[in-house]
């Protein structure tokens, strides 16, 4: 288990992408417990990237209940289709926003959120298990890059779900 990110120093996001999902892979594998995988993935991503919320909801009954995160407080239950990640869990599709306030429904857990993007995880029967949910205090933040990184991300976690 590696126990130290090594980043490279460069403000490009393809570059720390690259870097990081094999240490994702090297933390994460031969671990059994998810809340602890979840946990340091979450840290992981906020180490390497500084965004202002990362985490995960988990599928529970018939909400999504919040999961291992960095970031200030959070909603602690959404329901299916409602928000961000809501929407995310029922399309069972990542969903990119780069403006919160243009989202109809948008939930706001924090108001200086101003872009999300929200990433299914699935099960190995292929129903959305979890989301990650990534928030930034920044318009516009996210790219197709992230939509394609953060989807190599969920896949790990499908992994050892």
């Amino acid at each position: 288990m590696a126990e130290t990110l090594v980043l490279p120093k460069t403000a490009q996001r393809q570059e720390i992408y690259e870097s990081l999902l094999p240490q994702l892979q090297a933390l994460t594998e031969g671990e059994p417990d998810l809340v602890a995988n979840l946990a340091n993935i979450s840290a992981a991503l906020k180490e390497a990237f500084g965004f202002f919320w990362i985490g995960f909801y988990l599928k529970k009954d018939n909400q999504l209940v919040l999961g291992p995160f960095q970031g200030p407080i959070a909603c602690t239950r959404i329901d299916f289709g409602k928000g961000v990640c809501g929407a995310s869990y029922s399309r069972k599709k990542t969903i990119l926003v780069p403006d919160v306030e243009q989202f109809p429904g948008h939930i706001a857990c924090s108001s200086d959120s101003k872009s999300e993007i929200v990433v299914p995880v699935f099960d190995k029967t292929g129903e959305v298990a979890m989301v990650l949910d990534v928030d930034s205090d920044q318009l516009n933040d996210f790219s197709e890059l992230d939509v394609q990184e953060l989807e190599k991300v969920a896949a790990l976690i499908t992994s050892f779900l």
